[in-house]
């Protein structure tokens, strides 16, 4: 077989595009040649390469899964009280609570597909968030509606009182806080600001000990090793950087948030997880980093100490 042939045919197809180096077909990940602003276009592959040529319509989404809830910010959040990233929202945004409907696409992302015809409970919900009000009297209200409503109302304290943090961290008390109110909600990103700081501390006493040198390699192999390790474990890398002793600087996805790690270059074994570990940071390589999130943030105990 003459495989040449093969690597000259040009294919075209209707893809989302979600900005980085890569969009995804169903059965493999094409490399993007000339980055454009995010949206669906028609891309020219040829081989493992993709070319954006002309904006298109969304398309292919049908027969993927549908995930259904409810819109705070950028992220749908949806059953089991999780919010996640929803990609390529429409350029005039839904409103607050607004109920919608997204597509898990082939790299794990929800997509945008449309909004769903709302009910009372959406507009009383965003009424009682603009009186400082809580659900507790409110019948009717969906399950994603009330987390997304409890989600908003620690966003509302946590930008008064200067203190950062992730859904996956406070997922486990958002429909407390929707019935409870704003001390519920306070209580809780007090308890994260306590929790980051004894982490901080017994971080400061392990990184005394002394930095082992490593031996410089390519960024591109470096970045593509890092990418290959973190795919495998169903994460998505974001960047990363080379730093001083033999470190690598790794941002990357996973579960709708982002984190930040700092791993050996040489081995990628975990240098400081930017999450609390109980000093367990160097048992752990970064290929494994991704269970050990899961596991927190399924168990409700996910503390993050570098915030990206």
């Amino acid at each position: 077989m003459d495989y040449r042939k093969f690597l000259g045919q040009v294919e075209s197809v209707v893809l989302p595009y979600f900005g980085g180096a890569h969009v995804d077909l169903p059965s493999r990940r094409l490399r993007v040649l000339t980055p454009s602003a995010p949206g669906w276009y028609r891309f020219e592959v040829r081989g493992r390469t993709a070319t954006a040529r002309e904006p298109a319509g969304s398309e292919g989404l049908d027969g993927l899964p549908r995930v259904r809830g409810h819109l705070w910010g950028t992220r749908l959040v949806h059953e089991g009280a999780v919010a996640e990233p929803v990609r390529l929202l429409p350029e005039d945004t839904p409103p607050r609570f607004a109920p919608l409907l997204a597509r898990r696409w082939h790299d794990g992302g929800l997509v945008f597909e449309t909004s769903k015809f709302e009910s009372e409970a959406e507009s009383t919900a965003r009424l009682r968030l603009e009186r400082r009000e809580t659900l507790t009297e409110v019948k009717g209200v969906p399950a994603s509606l009330r987390a997304a409503f409890g989600y908003a109302l620690l966003e509302t304290r946590a930008r008064a009182l200067d203190i950062r943090f992730a859904p996956a961290k406070v997922r486990g008390v958002v429909q407390g806080v929707a019935e409870q109110g704003a001390a519920v909600a306070e209580a809780r990103l007090r308890t994260l600001v306590f929790e980051r700081s004894i982490h901080v501390m017994r971080a400061r006493r392990l990184d005394s000990r002394e930095e082992r040198a490593r031996p410089a390699r390519e960024r591109e192999e470096e970045a593509s090793r890092v990418e290959r390790a973190l795919s495998r474990a169903g994460a998505r890398l974001l960047d990363s950087r080379r730093l001083s002793g033999g470190q690598l600087e790794v941002t990357f996805e996973f579960m709708g948030e982002r984190f930040q790690s700092l791993v050996e270059a040489d081995t990628l074994r975990v240098v400081d997880a930017g999450l609390c570990l109980a000093g367990a940071d160097a048992l752990v390589t970064l290929d494994s980093l991704p269970a050990v999130i899961r596991e927190a943030i399924e168990e409700g105990v996910l503390v993050i100490t570098r915030h990206v």
